[in-house]
């Protein structure tokens, strides 16, 4: 494989993956009793109440800034959820999932220095279908 490299990551730590395990376990609830169709702003409100319902600290809309140039600007940038300061959620509620928000998430991580995040699309019959695990 000429050109390729695979990039080797440190584990999770347990304590990360507990908080990953109760956003995915809300996320069921979630969608068991809403199912998909609603916005996305349902899900996230939703959601958040149901982690914060397990004495987890979360927050919603979270400002990103860029650091270009050296200088720190406000770019309008948001975060759906962030969890215990160490889980990143980007909330969907679309027919079809599209590249671009994998990049969104990737970008999420790296800006902000967490590792886990997850992707997740409400608006499908099945939520482990609408999951995607990512890390950094």
């Amino acid at each position: 494989m000429a050109g390729t490299q695979k990039r080797i990551f440190a584990p999770i730590s347990p304590d990360v993956e507990r908080v990953g395990k109760v956003v995915l376990d809300a996320a069921f609830k979630v969608h068991t009793a809403l199912g998909p169709g609603l916005l996305e702003s349902v899900y996230e409100t939703t959601l958040a109440y149901e982690v914060r319902k397990s004495g987890l600290l979360v927050e919603t809309q979270v400002v990103v800034p860029i650091i270009y140039d050296g200088a720190k600007l406000e770019s309008g940038l948001r975060i759906d959820m962030r969890v215990e300061n160490c889980v990143i959620v980007e909330l969907k509620a679309v027919e079809k999932m599209n590249p671009v928000y994998e990049a969104q998430l990737m970008t999420y991580l790296r800006l902000s220095k967490i590792r886990l995040g997850f992707l997740i699309n409400f608006n499908v019959p099945h939520l482990k279908d609408g999951i995607k695990r990512m890390v950094v």
